[in-house]
């Protein structure tokens, strides 16, 4: 902290009330943020750019009560756009020029939460609520409610007014519950449900099964082998998918990126623990397909040593054996599912490379993705190709840009 050399930030081209894009899951869709009076207010301009960084256009009605917590040029400078705070003969609340996507009441307080159930609309966001909700019923928009309150109010009074939303087609979205409160949830899960909920995507419902992260095999309770792969690349992928609206399961080796908590995951530190996870999964479910990027053990020690061996110069070698090819158990465990694999291989050209994509395609892998560490970007980025039997290869660069190639693909079947 005491070494800053008071030089100033780099120049960027992005504008200050301008956002850097995660993704245009949202791109060309109104959404109305509706802003109540709770403490959690103050969170309402980091969910308004979590919401942008999607590419949504955000407009946020808010209640007298909430302006004692967040201020109305935190909410436009965040928003990009004016606030509604009062309604006028513009008829705000009924948004006919304009329509939204989407409303979503957050923080939703006990107040506004029961004055919805019951058709209460006394105010700009009981109004606005009132006309989504008929909206909502005419199939014309979403509607999702994120409480926040203390614990001792999440009464009977409310949990029955919960319901009654919840009967009606409102989504509502668990709050984070901690220290005895129902806490909003991270701006970026509420933004990430929000494309889930709005997709089009045909692989909306589909299941999904991906793969990623190093798998390590133990040499004793301590040392273990491993290799340089984080899993991000898996990652990506699943995170892709889950924004399309696909429900996925991803089962990541533990490496050096730790999936977001929004995203279904089980870590596995082991190879034997993916082995066995992988062939539960398939075994348990029926996935539509199976994307297998982990980074598979090869080998691993004939003998693991219980407890930690001396060091020294005890350990003179290591007798290593070849371990099972997953992906080859997976083949005779679910035979009908759509399978694809990745190659990764070094100092090899691309011909060969592709070439060696194409032996699996013949060994009835759905896709290859493969890549190899001697080719990257202009700037360092990671460089694929989407190989399948039915179009020339596809170069893919850089992870998002993988994951978003593999999800189009998938939809080109699906549709």
């Amino acid at each position: 902290m005491d070494d800053w050399d008071l030089s100033p930030p780099p120049s960027c081209d992005l504008g200050d009330r301008e956002v850097f894009l995660d993704g245009m899951h949202l791109a060309g869709r109104r959404i109305a943020l509706l802003v109540c009076g709770g403490i959690a207010a103050y969170r309402a301009p980091d969910l308004a750019r979590a919401l942008r960084r999607q590419g949504a256009d955000v407009v946020a009605f808010v209640s007298k009560e909430a302006l004692r917590y967040v201020t109305l040029d935190a909410l436009e400078w965040s928003t990009n756009n004016p606030a509604v705070t009062r309604l006028t003969a513009a008829a705000e609340h009924l948004s006919d020029d304009r329509p939204f996507a989407a409303y979503l009441v957050a923080p939703a307080t006990y107040d506004t939460i029961n004055k919805m159930r019951h058709g209460i609309a006394d105010g700009v966001v009981t109004s606005t609520l009132a006309s989504a909700i008929g909206r909502m019923e005419m199939g014309k928009t979403a509607l999702l409610v994120a409480p926040t309150m203390h614990g001792s109010m999440h009464n009977t009074v409310l949990s029955e007014s919960l319901r009654s939303l919840r009967s009606l087609g409102v989504q509502i979205l668990p709050p984070r519950q901690a220290y005895g409160k129902n806490n909003l949830p991270d701006p970026q899960a509420i933004a990430i449900q929000l494309c889930r909920t709005l997709t089009r995507s045909p692989l909306r419902g589909q299941s999904i099964l991906v793969t990623g992260g190093p798998t390590p095999v133990p040499l004793d309770a301590v040392r273990r082998i491993t290799n340089r792969f984080t899993g991000q690349l898996g990652v990506e992928i699943a995170r892709e998918l889950y924004l399309r609206g696909a429900n996925v399961h991803l089962i990541h080796g533990a490496g050096s990126v730790t999936p977001p908590h929004w995203l279904p995951h089980k870590i596995v530190s082991t190879y034997e623990a993916y082995r066995d996870r992988v062939l539960a999964a398939v075994t348990e479910q029926s996935y539509a397909f199976g994307i297998f990027s982990a980074a598979v053990a090869d080998y691993q020690p004939t003998q693991v040593y219980p407890g930690k061996i001396a060091s020294g110069g005890h350990w003179q070698s290591i007798q290593l054996q070849p371990t099972e090819k997953v992906i080859d158990l997976v083949r005779q465990q679910a035979p009908m599912l759509s399978l694809i694999s990745f190659k990764y291989q070094e100092a090899i050209a691309y011909d060969r490379l592709i070439e060696i994509a194409h032996s699996r395609l013949a060994a009835g892998h759905r896709a290859v993705i493969a890549n190899r560490g001697n080719e990257v970007g202009s700037d360092g980025e990671q460089v694929a190709y989407l190989v399948t039997l039915e179009r020339a290869p596809l170069r893919m660069l850089g992870k998002q840009g993988i994951a978003v190639a593999i999800a189009d693909w998938l939809e080109s079947l699906v549709v």
